[in-house]
């Protein structure tokens, strides 16, 4: 597992300096726009990190499935029809994430269009579905209408790629969020004998922790839509899957583990519509845009750029912390469906209680840097 995880980590080292080799030739080839309420960097960044991870991913998982057992013997247990499919699922998200960071032109509509494709695909190929909560009355509806575990599977993989979008602001946000979560489903789909699940997690995080090379503390290269959409995708379908082939982890679980980016899209949404605004249409008032903005301040350079780069990368360690509090949790109670969804309602008020507060400006002294 070793040798998989180091491959991908080395395809995506090497794809992502060949993005920025690329950029710093074309000089304007990856344009953002300077309007952009996301744009907290100056200079023109390459947003195609989702091809560094995509790449990483498919080399390392395809090395797993065909080498495995052939050339040498990993016991990875990858079946070489699975892998092809995991593959093949993530391309609408994928392509179509990559076409975003490239053109920044298509519309909300059919990047969601692209995302539900996936999930649709994942759920038929993979045979996914959301079959359990540990709650009565819930796991009675769910076996009455199977469709029904569909449904929810559906939902979940195509809104998952979009949470990640949305916390993807700045230099190692996003990716250390998702390594640690391909990490702790890693762990534990070891801890129950789920050997191929756990490969494919791992490869997950070794083609992460190659972005995040270039993407942390320099600011090289961003995910984009692409790899926030890969980064979703993969963590969606691997957490349905443990959770569905794997009867001891409990299903709140991988709801701990993603309660950080799945709540900040719902909490996004409702004060959007509190608001009358479209819950497409981008702004600055994220969880993670409030700390920038009125947490991390204190940076005195004389160049704006170093000085905009040193408060970017000041920003991050917050929501690590953040999210390290519901990581280590899950990984500690992963088989305790009440403890994890206790975990789950304190991280919720924690988050809208410290949401408040810095609109507020009543944050502690300490935390302001």
């Amino acid at each position: 597992m070793v040798v998989l995880t180091s491959i991908a980590f080395l395809i995506a080292l090497l794809t992502g300096v060949a993005i920025v080799r690329a950029q710093s030739r074309a000089g304007t080839l990856f344009h953002y726009g300077d309007d952009k309420p996301q744009r907290f960097h100056v200079g023109h960044v390459p947003r195609l990190g989702g091809l560094a991870l995509g790449a990483g991913l498919s080399v390392a998982w395809l090395v797993g499935a065909l080498v495995d057992g052939v050339l040498v013997n990993l016991n990875l247990k990858l079946n070489p029809i699975n892998v092809l499919l995991w593959l093949l699922v993530m391309m609408p998200a994928l392509l179509t994430g990559l076409m975003e960071d490239m053109t920044q032109r298509l519309p909300v509509s059919l990047r969601l269009l692209a995302t539900f494709g996936t999930a649709t695909l994942a759920c038929w190929l993979l045979d996914l579905g959301v079959h359990r909560l540990d709650i009565g009355w819930i796991d009675q509806s769910l076996n009455r209408w199977p469709w029904l575990a569909v449904v929810l599977a559906v939902m979940a993989i195509a809104g998952l790629p979009h949470a990640f979008n949305i916390i993807d602001g700045y230099n190692g946000l996003a990716g250390t969020v998702a390594l640690l979560i391909s990490l702790a489903l890693a762990h534990v789909a070891l801890q129950v004998g789920d050997r191929a699940l756990a490969a494919l997690m791992m490869a997950l995080a070794g083609a992460t922790a190659g972005f995040l090379v270039w993407n942390y503390p320099r600011g090289l290269i961003f995910a984009g839509d692409g790899g926030a959409y890969l980064w979703g995708g993969v963590i969606a379908v691997g957490a349905i899957m443990l959770v569905q082939r794997n009867p001891v982890v409990s299903p709140w679980f991988p709801l701990l583990l993603l309660i950080y980016p799945v709540w900040e899209t719902l909490f996004s949404i409702y004060r959007k519509a509190a608001r009358g605004v479209s819950p497409g249409v981008a702004d600055a008032l994220h969880f993670h845009q409030l700390i920038f903005r009125r947490l991390v301040r204190k940076v005195f350079h004389d160049d704006h750029a170093r000085q905009l780069l040193i408060r970017n990368n000041r920003t991050s360690p917050y929501l690590w912390g953040f999210t390290a509090l519901t990581v280590l949790p899950a990984v500690l109670f992963w088989q305790n469906s009440v403890v994890l969804l206790l975990f789950c309602g304190l991280f919720v008020v924690t988050y809208v209680l410290a949401y408040l507060a810095i609109v507020r400006f009543k944050v502690p002294g300490w935390l302001r840097r």
